[in-house]
């Protein structure tokens, strides 16, 4: 949870497992950063998947050009659907969180959100993978909410 000041004993000493706000500024671009990668993983795999990557033949597709890509498989549509739902996530929540760093805000809901989205991504790429579609609604969902806590706590 972000503080505005460490929480202290009687004798002025943080206590043990206390965080600062510092830590949680941290904690929240840490996320965006892990957010990154994640985002960077699934466009690189969506890519590789649908071109058969791992094949010679799909080597040939994915170093190409890509102007003759095979019909895309089931897998290989919803590897290419999760990238691009995460991707168009990722800008609102990167946006959300750097104004929150840079604003200087310091309200429990912004990390909280951010954690909520991000453990909820994590899972809808596993859902989306799948190919289970309510639970997939339902996971959205769940980030969506992070994003909005994110956001009430900015206004």
């Amino acid at each position: 949870m972000i503080r505005t000041e460490p929480a202290s004993k009687a004798n002025g000493q943080p206590e043990a497992g206390a965080q600062t706000q510092e830590e949680d500024v941290t904690q929240l671009l840490s996320l965006v950063v892990y957010m990154a990668a994640i985002t960077w993983l699934l466009l690189l795999a969506a890519s590789l998947i649908r071109a058969k990557g791992w094949t010679p033949q799909g080597m040939k597709v994915a170093m190409g050009n890509r102007d003759n890509l095979p019909e895309a498989t089931p897998f290989a549509g919803r590897a290419d659907r999760t990238a691009k739902n995460t991707l168009e996530n990722f800008a609102l929540f990167a946006a959300l969180a750097l104004v929150a760093h840079v604003s200087g805000t310091q309200s429990p809901r912004v990390l909280l959100g951010a954690e909520i989205f991000f453990w909820s991504r994590l899972l809808f790429i596993a859902v989306y993978y799948l190919g289970i579609p309510y639970l997939r609604t339902a996971v959205w969902t769940v980030g969506f909410v992070g994003l909005a806590m994110m956001a009430l706590a900015l206004v």
